[in-house]
Order: structure tokens, then sequence, then C-alpha cells
């Protein structure tokens, strides 16, 4: 096993009005080679970051990442952040030369995706913060991606260039028109290579279909249309059309008062372009079928976990909710994350999940501070790897979770700068919860709760994930010689 440096280019300046006026903005990426292996506990890694400006020193609140994901091939990697702004990382093809190259991922695209706005109807400031990335397939030598922040959907159309036309006969070479009674003869534009050009142009703007806030968005497996969900409501979106969407699922009662829960997490089926889920504040997930009907309140399947009552406490209603969903590549599991646990759910099986993963039970009896400090409404993601045979999903004080569901082994691993030093050994990290502490562990007393990983990716086909730290991101990579 050799293990190697993989250097990442720095950002390049944002353009906009945000960079501007904000040029001291710092961008910290973090790669990283990394083994996780199922004989053991043991992961490798070797590290090496990149500061763009080493005078940053407090956190700024546009530059915490928000969203992180991967496109369908794995090449391309998409952040998003609560300045609205899209960075889009590109892995470099393996090089003969440089042996270690292979997942390299450098900054191959950055651009302002939204804009603060205000709602004069309703007196409402609407936040630039990027809530969701989805990419769509690739068909052509374009990529296109739908970015939303809390009322607007943008579907963007990443290009590139390097080739411009010269030799225009109505126009100079710096653009001017020229005289047209100076024209003697007809030349014909030829095409001169440049320096390569990525650009990022938006194609549609889907808005003013939400009266609250987007939580998802989810593209169908028909290529053709895709899913936004807010509190309340589900829309379906044909990617062609911006002027009008179809209200799929709508749980508003009559009287809000009477309101009880609320949507948290939407995703279509991989493959079944007629089926989707929805999961609520209440820890239920409705499972719906746009065949039987074209508003989905009749659910075709109902899963929730009967709760134990001897455990029930004032955080019951709140530790239950689920934060996200999502189905697994074959499309036969399901997983939901609710604040303390992964569960992996069988379409088939509805009155229980099939497994339950708990990922910092240490925390319940935590459950009041975290109460009092907010933390325990924080919404956590979870991701599958491309075979489904693991699962991902982060916790506090950096801490990231990994579940090996063939072996029943998990380990905790942590993304931190100090601990991703190059060619260092990044060990499990455990947290004691009582009685003497070991050497290697780390007290619950301890844990930073201001350091909290709420958003992962894992590549659609290989063992590389990508964990977002407010402001830092951290690719790790499997490396088998």
């Amino acid at each position: 096993m050799v293990l190697a440096w993989l250097p990442v280019a720095s950002a390049h300046p944002h353009r906009g009005r945000h960079w501007s006026s904000r040029s001291q903005i710092c961008v910290i990426v973090n790669t990283a080679l990394t083994l996780w292996s199922t004989e053991g506990s043991t992961v490798k890694t070797t590290a090496i970051e990149e500061v763009v400006n080493s005078r940053m020193t407090r956190t700024l609140t546009a530059d915490i990442i928000s969203t992180v994901e991967f496109n369908y091939s794995g090449d391309l990697l998409a952040t998003g952040d609560k300045g609205g702004r899209v960075v889009i990382f590109q892995r470099e093809q393996e090089n003969k030369g440089r042996t270690h190259s292979r997942g390299e991922y450098n900054v191959y695209s950055t651009f302002q995706s939204h804009e603060p706005e205000f709602d004069y109807l309703k007196s409402l400031e609407i936040e630039e913060k990027i809530n969701k990335i989805r990419w769509l397939p690739q068909q052509n030598a374009a990529h296109f991606l739908l970015s939303t922040n809390d009322k607007t959907i943008k579907l963007w159309k990443i290009s590139e260039r390097d080739k411009r036309a010269e030799g225009y006969n109505l126009k100079d070479e710096d653009g001017r028109l020229r005289d047209p009674f100076r024209i003697t003869a007809l030349r014909v534009p030829i095409l001169k290579p440049m320096d390569l050009m990525v650009e990022a142009s938006p194609r549609r703007i889907f808005a003013n279909a939400h009266t609250y806030h987007i939580n998802s968005i989810s593209v169908n497996s028909d290529h053709e249309t895709y899913l936004s969900a807010d509190d309340l409501r589900i829309n379906l979106w044909h990617l062609e059309i911006t002027d009008r969407s179809f209200n799929i699922v709508d749980i508003k009662p009559a009287n809000m008062e009477e309101l009880t829960e609320v949507i948290t997490a939407a995703e279509f089926h991989p493959h079944q372009c007629n089926v989707l889920v929805y999961s609520s504040s209440k820890g239920t997930i409705r499972l719906c079928d746009m065949r039987s009907s074209a508003l989905c309140d009749r659910h075709a399947k109902f899963f929730e976990e009967p709760e134990d009552p001897s455990s029930r406490s004032f955080f019951s209603e709140i530790i239950s909710s689920i934060s996200d969903v999502k189905f697994s590549h074959s499309g036969r599991y399901m997983m939901t994350r609710d604040y303390l646990s992964v569960k992996v759910w069988d379409l088939n099986m509805e009155g229980r999940p099939v497994e339950t993963h708990q990922v910092h039970e240490y925390l319940r009896s935590k459950l009041c501070s975290l109460y009092e400090n907010d933390c325990i409404f924080d919404k956590f993601e979870c991701c599958w790897n491309g075979s489904d045979s693991a699962i991902m999903t982060g916790s506090y004080n950096n801490f990231f979770r990994m579940f090996d569901r063939n072996t029943r082994r998990d380990v905790t691993l942590e993304a931190s700068r100090e601990n991703s030093k190059p060619r260092a050994c990044l060990k499990p990290r455990k947290v004691c919860t009582g009685g003497k502490r070991k050497k290697d562990e780390i007290s619950v007393d301890s844990l930073d709760f201001n350091k909290k990983i709420l958003h992962t990716a894992w590549h659609p086909m290989e063992s590389i994930i990508a964990v977002a730290a407010t402001n830092n991101l951290y690719i790790f990579q499997d490396k088998i010689n």
C-alpha cells in the first residue's frame, strides 16, 4: 500500500457582487487518500490543504457549505454555500507519469447561483443560501444541474469553450460594427484555438411556486421532470416549462392551527418514474404512486416504526423527525436519517426498518443541553456508496460515521485539519460516555457542537467520499496499488 499527496487547486475568484465586496473570502479544500478496511478499523490517509487566504482567521457565514453532490459519473463534484455560490470540482484523468493523480479534484468552475431577494408583498427577505444541488444525466458535451434556494430553482448549463471565431464580415475583431459601404469582399470566418473557458449560464428559472421554504429537489428517472418540496407541498415540474408546475402533494390543513407535521424531505425512485417518497417531522415516510391519482394525498405505502412507550420523553417527537431520505441505487431499499440514528427500510416491509444504526446514541443524555442551544434541530444528511453495501452520515465534533451493511461493522472518523497531515494515519475515534477515559478516547463532554458535518456525498462508482465541515471540504479516496 502506497499513499501519496493529492494537490488541490485553489478556487478561482468568485465573479459577481458578493466576491467584489468580500475579496478576503477564504476557501479551504482538503483532499485525502483514504482506505476503509473491512478487515479492521484502521484508516490510512494522506492529505494536503490549500488556503486561499491565510489571514482569514474566522469563519464567514457566507462560506459555510450547505450542500455537496457528485454528478452521475463522479467526475464532477458540486458544492453550494450560504453565500449563494456554486463551486464545481473536476476529477483529473489518470496520468501515467503521475501514479497518484487518480482521484485528484481541481476547481473547474465557480459562479454565483442565487442573490438575496426581498418579497415586498410579504415583507420577507429571501436568503441566497443554496439548499440543494442535483445533477442531470449528461446528454452531450455540456453538463446541467439544478440549484435552489428557499424559493427559486435554477437550471444551469456548464460548458467549455476553447475556440473563438475570427474574420467576421460585419464587425471588426474588437467587436465594433464595420461600415457596410467599406466592405469590398466577403470573408469566411475561421475558428482559432483559445485558452479553455468554462461558462455557467442559467437556462431556466423556476420561480413563484412555493409559499414555504424549499427543502428538496429530485430529478425523475425519465430525465424530463423533477420535483420540488417545501414544508407543506410537493410540486412536479417539466424541465422545459418554467411558468407552471403541478401540485402532487398538499398536506396543508384548512385551519393552520390543526397542523401537526411538515414535509422534511422528498425523492423520486431511481428507476420507477411514477414512484416517490416523502418524509415528515413525525418520523413517518409515505410512498406515493402517481399512477393511482394526479394528487398523491393518499399514499400507496406508509412506513413507521412503532414507538416504545417506556422510552418516550419530551424530546421524542423532535428527535424522531426525519431530516433526510434516500433511495438505494438498486431501488429496493431506502434510508432515513433522524437525529440519533440511520434506518434502512425494505420497500416491501412497512412495519419496521430492516436495519437501525446508532449514529451518536451517547447524546441521548445530552438532549436537554442540545435543545437549549438549538443543536437538536440540526438536519443531518446521509448517503449510500455505489454498491449499496455501506452508508455514511455526519455527526458533531467534525465526526462522520460509516456503516458496513455486510459485516455489520462501523467506524467513526474525524475530518480535521489537525489530524489530516500528510502521510498520517487517520485512526478511528471513540467517544467515552462515562467512567475512566482511555488514551485515544474523547469525552462526550468535550465534543464541540459548533463543529458538525451535516452534508456528505459518496462517489457513485468508487470509494471516494466528500465531507463538508462548515467552510471546509474534505475529499477522501481509497488508494489501492
